[in-house]
């Protein structure tokens, strides 16, 4: 299975039928179905199910595509830096973040990277942790910037600043009277919770636990600054990271500090098998110079917040 009968999967099951992936490809519909039929034969089984000239993808066919994503991932990165060279353009950088510093300490960071370094090529992408940790680690990423424990033998990793988990609520929300929040003070409020398999669903469900409190909620959320979103529409309150608080701070949003206190560390990372090359590291300096007025002001949010 070559490269090019993988293209012609991945465009077949996004386009959904053969005659839209065969103008996507420059292919005529038969050509395409032919290379499906071909693929098919050399595979051993199905990839469609036909049923009324509608096109079905198989189970193997999804897990296929699925699988591609990365190879296509870094073929994408490959063709890039190789049209860079081509056109002269040595410098670059593709940086990934997850969202609670994407939304706040890269962009900082980037506006004063762009004011000092003119002609760098940048690509910037917000992901999910596991994402950023891959795209580190394939070298589809220069620098990646996580919120949450990295594992030290698999890459470079600097630690930023470390903050402790916040309460978020509405103004009027009985919680804003209360000095600190705790787990049995949210038993009985609209609770957004996050995610149960992402860190900070796993950190709120352990602390809920170490006091004995139960767990209910009334919607469930990926990402913290979602859960800042809907708590600032008064759907609840949620418990979420000190930076998705900072960024969607404001009139409409409480912060209170939270116990049992969870410290969460914010960290760039890089891979240990490859050098840093110079935009990474002008842009490495940035985000300390950054992090360093980012961790300030969640200093400042905090005292206020008591």
């Amino acid at each position: 299975m070559n490269l090019r009968q993988i293209e012609v999967l991945r465009t077949v099951i996004k386009c959904k039928t053969t005659v839209q992936a065969g103008r996507e490809l420059g292919m005529s519909q038969p050509a395409v179905s032919n290379a499906l039929k071909h693929l098919e034969s050399q595979l051993g089984f199905p990839l469609f199910e036909r049923v009324n000239n509608r096109l079905f993808t198989t189970e193997q066919a999804r897990q296929l595509y699925a699988e591609s994503e990365p190879l296509f991932e870094n073929y994408k990165v490959f063709s890039e830096r190789l049209e860079d060279l081509k056109l002269g353009r040595s410098e670059s950088l593709r940086a990934y973040s997850s969202p609670p510093l994407g939304h706040s300490l890269i962009p900082l960071a980037m506006q004063r990277f762009f004011g000092r370094h003119k002609g760098v090529r940048t690509f910037y992408e917000i992901a999910t942790f596991s994402q950023v940790l891959q795209n580190v680690d394939s070298g589809m990423a220069d620098l990646g910037f996580v919120v949450g424990e990295v594992d030290e033998t698999a890459f470079e990793v600097e630690q930023l600043f470390s903050q402790p988990i916040v309460c978020v609520m509405p103004p009027d929300s009985p919680l804003a009277e209360l000095a600190v929040v705790r787990p049995w003070d949210l038993v009985g409020q609209p609770l957004i919770s996050l995610d149960r398999n992402t860190g900070m669903g796993k950190t709120l469900r352990a602390a809920f636990q170490q006091e004995g409190a139960p767990l209910d909620f009334v919607a469930e959320t990926r990402y913290c600054n979602t859960a800042c979103i809907l708590v600032q529409n008064k759907v609840g309150v949620a418990v979420v990271d000190a930076l998705s608080a900072a960024a969607a701070m404001g009139e409409s949003l409480v912060v209170r500090p939270f116990e049992p206190a969870h410290i969460l560390t914010a960290s760039a990372i890089y891979s240990k098998r490859r050098m840093l090359s110079k935009p990474a590291t002008a842009f490495l300096r940035e985000v300390r110079r950054s992090a360093l007025d980012m961790s300030d002001r969640l200093s400042l949010g905090q005292d206020n917040a008591c």
